[in-house]
């Protein structure tokens, strides 16, 4: 056809794809969708089971009484300083050994690849791993969030498959130019490979916003307890807390427990969900170069 593209018919099998597709895309929201409608499902709605779809009545005593609890917020505000903090750190870290062992020129290059790699494989356990912290003098403060996850073997071979792809030609002007390994690493090396600190800032972040298991090994004190182990608590519990109690009666209410429970897994996720669409654009491509180069 002249100046036309000819429209190709959907064949049987075409919308049988469009059918799974479908499924699958309803699979994966509704458990989300029925976590929010039962968070903003009043007394009288919630006292009559769970919601499928939409609560009959809708409130927002859930979320005032998740927000009235000092843990909550300051779970919430740990988690935020751990995210950025921890996810920076291993960012860098990780990308300076990286970039060492990227380097043919390095003595024993080979050796402490090797040695590198058994973290990949064997761990020492939660009880070695337990004294190790109590003998760093990490447990029960903030930095044991940070310092035993500022390496993985597995995003160190995404920077260094990256590293590798960039011209020695251009590392060798740079130093006749006078410029130091730290200068090359800081000024020519990081700011080319964004796609792969997106990626592993997306992976890191999102590690450090979930977990919750940290928290319950090695912090004691409620006020440094992340958001995601206050949460896992609070749905493990029967029944609501004391200060939960109280602060449903100040609201003149009987919020149901199950209720709040589900409000705190909503504002717990919402931060995460927000923020995902924005560098996943940089993820396939990130993962791409670990997958082809490495």
């Amino acid at each position: 056809m002249k100046g036309k593209l000819k429209k190709k018919a959907c064949k049987p099998f075409d919308y049988f794809l469009m059918i799974i597709m479908l499924l699958v895309c309803f699979i994966t929201l509704y458990p989300m969708w029925y976590i929010v409608a039962n968070s903003l499902a009043a007394a009288d709605s919630a006292s009559l089971g769970a919601t499928a779809w939409w609560p009959s009545s809708v409130s927002f005593d859930s979320y005032k009484v998740v927000f009235q609890n000092e843990y909550i917020v300051s779970g919430f505000l740990v988690t935020i300083a751990r995210t950025v903090i921890a996810t920076a750190a291993h960012v860098i870290f990780t990308a300076v050994v990286a970039y060492g062992l990227s380097r043919p020129q390095l003595v024993g290059r080979k050796l402490y690849m090797k040695i590198a790699m058994i973290t990949m494989f064997f761990n020492g356990g939660l009880i070695p791993n337990f004294i190790l912290m109590l003998k760093l003098h990490l447990y029960n403060t903030f930095w044991v969030f940070v310092i035993p996850g500022m390496f993985t073997f597995y995003d160190m071979i995404i920077f260094i498959s990256f590293f590798r792809t960039i011209p020695d030609s251009l590392l060798e002007s740079a130093k006749i130019d006078g410029a130091s390994e730290y200068k090359i690493f800081w000024k020519i090396l990081l700011p080319n490979c964004k796609a792969v600190i997106a990626t592993i800032v997306l992976f890191a972040g999102v590690y450090h916003w979930n977990d919750y298991y940290q928290g319950i090994i090695y912090i004691r004190n409620k006020s440094l307890q992340p958001l995601q182990t206050i949460l896992y608590k609070l749905l493990a519990e029967s029944s609501m807390t004391t200060q939960q109690q109280q602060a449903m009666l100040a609201l003149g209410g009987s919020t149901p427990s199950v209720t709040i429970k589900f409000a705190s897994m909503v504002v717990a996720t919402l931060p995460i969900i927000c923020i995902y669409p924005f560098i996943q654009k940089y993820l396939v491509k990130g993962v791409m170069i670990g997958a082809i180069k490495g």
